[in-house]
């Protein structure tokens, strides 16, 4: 039992660590099912087994993406701060509110972010490749205000807290369609967003958590080799071709999250 439990979080991770490393998010989204539906861990144990999860791979990720100078550490940091005291706030109102409820808002995020980077993605000056990133960069610090980012990172932390996800599946689209962050550098930026959020979520569990430890680590191991796959994925694939791939995602995981959720109503 203790082998197939192994085998599974292996194959499992494999598959998390290449959404991470291509797509710089979905990990937390596919995570917590995973560990719960397939590996019988509870929810409690699945949300804290996630946290180390998601965050040493993401953090892994992102310094192979750094090393490409896909990763806006100022703006990353940043997003990660600000959004600490919405998060709250939305963890709060999230009591408030009928679960089918926050499942179709759920969706709906996730379908018209979706709509947004296919749009995005149609528009010639998406055409940037991963290799301009530096220059992308540079271009972006120089003409993004504190203000946008700012307000940006109020509503992912917002975000964030009121629907339970601590994602890049809500990081990415942000930076993308709100900021006009380039996919590749999005995806290097996501993965710091998250290993951080992962980290401050870490913490304030460290002292009454469980982690079921056989599992974790041969999931993590798993996600880690996974992500540099993704990572090498994300180098051979053009950026508007990442953008319409993360989008079908999104659309994905928002019809099956509103069927549930449309479900639960009837």
């Amino acid at each position: 039992l203790l082998t197939a439990l192994i085998a599974a979080s292996l194959g499992l991770g494999v598959l998390i660590g290449l959404a991470l490393g291509a797509l710089g998010g979905g990990g937390s989204i596919l995570t917590v099912p995973a560990l719960v539906f397939l590996l019988g861990l509870t929810a409690q144990e699945a949300t804290t087994g996630s946290l180390v999860i998601v965050g040493v791979t993401a953090a892994l990720a992102c310094v192979e993406h750094a090393r490409d100078r896909h990763t806006l550490w100022a703006k990353g940091f940043t997003l990660a701060a600000i959004g600490v005291p919405t998060s709250i706030l939305g963890s709060q109102l999230n009591r408030r509110v009928d679960p089918d409820v926050l499942l179709l808002a759920f969706a709906a995020l996730m379908v018209l972010a979706a709509v947004g980077m296919l749009l995005r993605s149609r528009a010639p000056h998406e055409a940037a490749e991963a290799a301009e990133a530096p220059a992308t960069a540079t271009a972006i610090g120089a003409h993004l205000g504190w203000l946008s980012l700012a307000a940006a990172g109020l509503g992912i932390g917002f975000l964030t807290g009121f629907l339970g996800v601590g994602g890049g599946f809500i990081v990415v689209p942000a930076l993308v369609v709100l900021l006009g962050i380039s996919m590749p550098v999005a995806v290097g930026t996501s993965l710091l967003v998250i290993a951080l959020n992962s980290a401050v979520a870490l913490g304030a569990r460290a002292s009454h958590g469980t982690f079921v430890w056989e599992v974790i680590v041969p999931f993590t191991v798993a996600a880690v080799v996974g992500s540099l796959a993704g990572k090498r994925v994300a180098d051979r694939v053009e950026a508007n071709t990442l953008t319409r791939t993360f989008a079908a995602v999104l659309l994905l995981v928002a019809g099956y999250v509103a069927v549930n959720a449309l479900l639960g109503t009837v």
